[in-house]
């Protein structure tokens, strides 16, 4: 067994269902949505997906797991890596976003970030934060950063130093391990690690606006090899679409928001 296949294993493993995040029981008054298939694009099955971002016209993604992590600048229609580059093998890439020309990666537990280039991927700094890193997003004002708690961090867009945080809650219940985030009209969208629910909230106070049910996107073709959980949103604000993919997924969905009748 080579490095990288037992690297992944233990990923899998750690990332098994034995994890229950959505509480039995639990209950919303939120309202609920679930997601419509518009077009599906090839997505590399071997990503171990962090983050994603659409700009500009082409994909952004950070790649996880230990020795294998790394930044790619995708072309969306065909899946192709027209840039990439790989992480020291000590870094477990999480969430990006790109901001000023530049992009900003987070690492898992190292608490050390990284800020890219967005033209040529030339590194042009590393930068530092407490606790883990999972995802982020900007909304063209402030960076917005989880860590697999309930809790959302907004930072400055140049220095990257906190200005504030907030807890997200759906009434009094607080929603933890938020993990990739992304930015949508004035909302927040987070993916809730383990779970195939995507998470609408209020940046101004973090109350959740809704949930999107995104389960069934994929086939039991796609599932014959390993994949992993829900992981990677992006959002084309240019032409509202907005893309859903998954930690070793070999699709990616360009998907509509449609309410839950009851």
């Amino acid at each position: 067994m080579t490095a990288s296949r037992l690297i992944l294993i233990v990923a899998l493993l750690f990332s098994g269902s034995c994890f229950r995040i959505w509480p039995q029981g639990f209950t919303s008054t939120a309202p609920q949505y679930r997601v419509r298939v518009v077009r599906v694009y090839p997505h590399d099955r071997t990503a171990f997906t962090q983050g994603l971002e659409y700009h500009n016209g082409f994909l952004y993604e950070s790649t996880g797991l230990y020795g294998r992590s790394s930044l790619r600048l995708e072309q969306l229609e065909t899946g192709k890596i027209l840039r990439e580059i790989r992480l020291p093998s000590q870094y477990f890439g999480e969430g990006i976003t790109v901001m000023g020309g530049r992009v900003e990666q987070l690492t898992w537990r190292s608490q050390i970030g990284f800020q890219f280039s967005e033209r040529t991927f030339r590194l042009l700094r590393t930068f530092v934060y407490r606790g883990e890193g999972w995802g982020l997003a900007n909304d063209g004002h402030q960076i917005y950063m989880s860590d697999g708690t309930s809790q959302i961090r907004c930072l400055d867009p140049f220095t990257l130093e906190e200005r504030r945080r907030f807890t997200v809650h759906d009434g009094a219940r607080e929603i933890g391990f938020l993990n990739e985030l992304e930015s949508v009209r004035g909302e927040i969208y987070a993916n809730v690690w383990q779970t195939n629910r995507i998470v609408r909230i209020s940046p101004a106070d973090g109350r959740v606006l809704g949930w999107i049910d995104a389960s069934g996107l994929l086939t039991a073709e796609d599932e014959t090899e390993p994949v992993d959980v829900l992981n990677g949103i992006a959002y084309d604000e240019a032409r509202n679409r907005l893309f859903l993919t998954g930690k070793l997924w070999p699709k990616l969905f360009q998907v509509e928001i449609v309410p839950i009748s009851h």
